[in-house]
């Protein structure tokens, strides 16, 4: 599924962050979950990425990238 939204978050020093999706959801991600390799994503991005049953069994974001 996939999803568009806004980083709210990212944590550097930990790699992780969380995204809210258009409709209000928050999907957490890694920063191994940024699609072009890249470690850091700035909050207030704008993205789309894929919904991902994590190892948890959460729905994570993965394949997170920018929208132009």
């Amino acid at each position: 599924m996939r999803i568009l939204g806004v980083v709210q978050s990212f944590d550097e020093r930990r790699g992780d962050g969380q995204l809210r999706s258009d409709d209000g959801t928050l999907f957490s991600f890694h920063c191994t979950a940024i699609a072009d390799g890249s470690r850091v994503i700035a909050p207030g991005a704008r993205v789309a990425a894929e919904r991902h049953v994590g190892h948890l069994g959460r729905a994570e974001a993965a394949g997170v990238a920018p929208i132009p």
